[in-house]
């Protein structure tokens, strides 16, 4: 998939407030600081579709980006280590889960893990929280471009072997930079892929 256009809709802290069209949504989330505005910028090929901050927890409210006019691309606050108060955790953390108990819209979930840490209890989590709840996902784990291949690997490798214990197999995963772009072809066509047979059920 070719990246023609991306444009900025809205944020919102309601989920009722997001936009109305039945457009095909693809919801991005993750722990702060895991490096998803990066990986946005990078999939869209734009410099500051989404803000970037070396403060964690920047991303607060649901944001809508419209790709190629025929998708929307959501960016969610990160959940975890954010610097908010309690009370403002459970106001976005509540938001969250709403989004993805209401929003029809939604086709798949990307849940971004960064690649050089062991497997954290939030991380897993979420994921089990999504399973439980019948929310479609796949793994993105970032900042690939800080390991060696042979390193890349046994993350993975201890990855499997910590969700295998729990799921029966592993979700859907795949392995990103933002700094050299790794992943960014392989993220795309499979939005693609999913965007087209949709249509293809329509018919």
């Amino acid at each position: 998939m070719h990246i023609k256009s991306a444009e900025f809709i809205m944020s919102n802290s309601d989920v009722a407030k997001c936009p109305k069209s039945m457009l095909p949504e693809y919801a991005f989330i993750g722990r702060s600081n895991v490096g998803k505005s990066s990986l946005i910028n990078m999939l869209t090929h734009r410099k500051s579709l989404a803000k970037t901050s070396g403060r964690p927890g920047k991303t607060q409210l649901i944001n809508h980006f419209l790709i190629n006019k025929n998708w929307h691309l959501v960016d969610l606050p990160g959940y975890g280590y954010a610097r908010v108060s309690k009370d403002a955790k459970k106001v976005f953390q509540k938001f969250i889960t709403q989004y993805f108990a209401l929003r029809e819209q939604l086709v798949t979930a990307f849940v971004l893990v960064d690649i050089r840490h062991s497997p954290q209890p939030i991380d897993l989590e979420f994921m089990q929280w999504l399973g439980e709840n019948g929310v479609p996902f796949s793994i993105i784990f970032t900042k690939a471009d800080k390991l060696k291949p042979k390193a890349i690997e046994k993350h993975v490798e201890d990855y499997k072997a910590i969700v295998l214990e729990t799921w029966e197999e592993m979700p859907n995963y795949f392995i990103t930079s933002s700094s050299n772009e790794t992943g960014k072809d392989d993220v795309l066509n499979y939005i693609d892929n999913l965007n087209n047979n949709m249509e293809l059920s329509y018919f």
